[in-house]
């Protein structure tokens, strides 16, 4: 398995698609792992050559202690890319990916051609919100919070229709480790772009799903509205739009990214 070194720790990534394809980095969700792009990478390494990687406290790699931070999340991108000598990539990143998307993009935009900020914020919740969340998880694990999670990840529709995905998707999130989910959600609830994205001046397609409670159509907006020449996306599904609405999903990257 390949692992990239970062600071106290490692991270999985995963490469596909042609090597001398321009590369486009994809970041997961909190609670789930590389695989959530699968249905991603028929259309995307057509025109891409794809790297998916772990998050910190995801999958494969490094769970490490104590409380993670947006900075630290970029940084390990940085980090995975030096270490397989990319100097400009673009970036996809959903939900903390897209956060991780929005401080790579005000910290280090030599190395960004094209952002995609996927179902995310500026900010994202409140602090009592992650209060909850966070006890629940130390308490009773990420198993006890899956069936609320997923009914905010995917319309009540989708659920009915699609019931071997979901499935699917719900072993990966129960798959999570506790202590790395923790940790990541107090990166999130520390987190907070609205004073500065403004200052993001990377080619940006900000993409929202209008069923999404976690971060509604209203967060995705004001985000686009905030980044200079920015452009916006709204697809009829829930937060993991990229699942529910592969085809559309991935048409909308794409075309954003070979324009």
């Amino acid at each position: 398995m390949p692992f990239a070194p970062v600071e106290n720790g490692q991270l999985y990534y995963r490469l596909d698609g042609g090597p001398n394809l321009p590369v486009l980095v994809l970041s997961n969700s909190l609670g789930t792992d590389h695989s959530m792009w699968d249905t991603q990478v028929p259309a995307f390494t057509q025109k891409f050559r794809l790297l998916r990687y772990d998050s910190r406290g995801h999958g494969a790699s490094t769970v490490s202690a104590g409380d993670y931070t947006m900075e630290g999340l970029g940084k390990d991108v940085l980090a995975l890319l030096d270490h397989l000598e990319l100097a400009t990539v673009s970036f996809c990143g959903l939900s903390v990916g897209g956060m991780a998307g929005q401080w790579l993009g005000l910290n280090a935009p030599e190395r960004f051609n094209k952002l995609v900020l996927c179902s995310t914020a500026a900010k994202i919740g409140s602090e009592e919100i992650w209060k909850m969340r966070i006890e629940a998880v130390r308490k009773n694990g990420v198993r006890s919070i899956s069936d609320a999670i997923l009914q905010r990840w995917f319309t009540p529709a989708f659920q009915q229709r699609e019931l071997g995905t979901v499935a699917r998707v719900r072993k990966m999130l129960e798959a999570a480790p506790d202590a790395g989910y923790v940790a990541t959600c107090a990166a999130i609830r520390a987190a907070d772009f609205r004073p500065e994205v403004s200052r993001i001046r990377s080619k940006t397609l900000v993409i929202a799903g209008t069923h999404d409670a976690a971060t509604p159509p209203a967060d995705g907006r004001w985000l686009a509205e905030q980044i200079p020449g920015s452009q916006y996306k709204e697809l009829e599904a829930a937060h993991l739009s990229n699942i529910e609405l592969p085809q559309p999903f991935s048409e909308a990257v794409l075309k954003f990214l070979i324009s």
